[in-house]
């Protein structure tokens, strides 16, 4: 007899809730825990629910399920979680933080010193070096061209590791 299990689903850009809709809709376990940000605008402030891990949602399934979810419009691959156990507690842990209103920052893997290639944006395709970060979102680009350089600032989202 099969047991649930623990997969890692990589979403489609941006496809993180409508993933989740189908999910809900199927009746497959899945959690996308998120954040809540607030953008004010000149008339009014608007309060958005944002995905933690931009990108991911996590799915308790049984093992046979996992090709409909991997044949879903919104899945770029279905992960494997080797450590079920170790997966559950650092899930459960992160769930527990967010349930009592804990701020949780997200430290993506880019910094500085690492190149990096444009993945989007009007400088895409192009590769920098990252000279520093600006928060969570933006980082400094340095990027050489004739023996000199010029730094931009880019969001980080919009880059992926060389």
């Amino acid at each position: 007899m099969e047991q649930l299990a623990w997969f890692v689903a990589h979403t489609r850009p941006r496809r993180e809730k409508k993933l989740k809709e189908y999910c809900d809709k199927e009746q497959f376990i899945a959690l996308l825990p998120c954040f809540q940000s607030v953008h004010k605008y000149p008339r009014k402030t608007v309060q958005f629910d944002k995905p933690l891990f931009p990108g991911y949602l996590f799915l308790q399934i049984y093992p046979f399920q996992k090709s409909a979810i991997e044949q879903n419009e919104h899945v770029a691959r279905v992960l494997t979680v080797f450590d079920q156990d170790l997966f559950a507690q650092q899930l459960q842990d992160i769930l527990k933080a967010l349930a009592v209103g804990m701020e949780i920052l997200i430290f993506p893997e880019i910094g500085p010193g690492q190149r990096v290639k444009i993945k989007q944006g009007p400088l895409q395709g192009m590769e920098a070096w990252v000279e520093a970060r600006l928060g969570m979102t933006m980082v400094f680009l340095r990027l050489e061209f004739i023996g000199q350089a010029a730094a931009v600032k880019v969001p980080a989202d919009y880059l992926e590791l060389v």
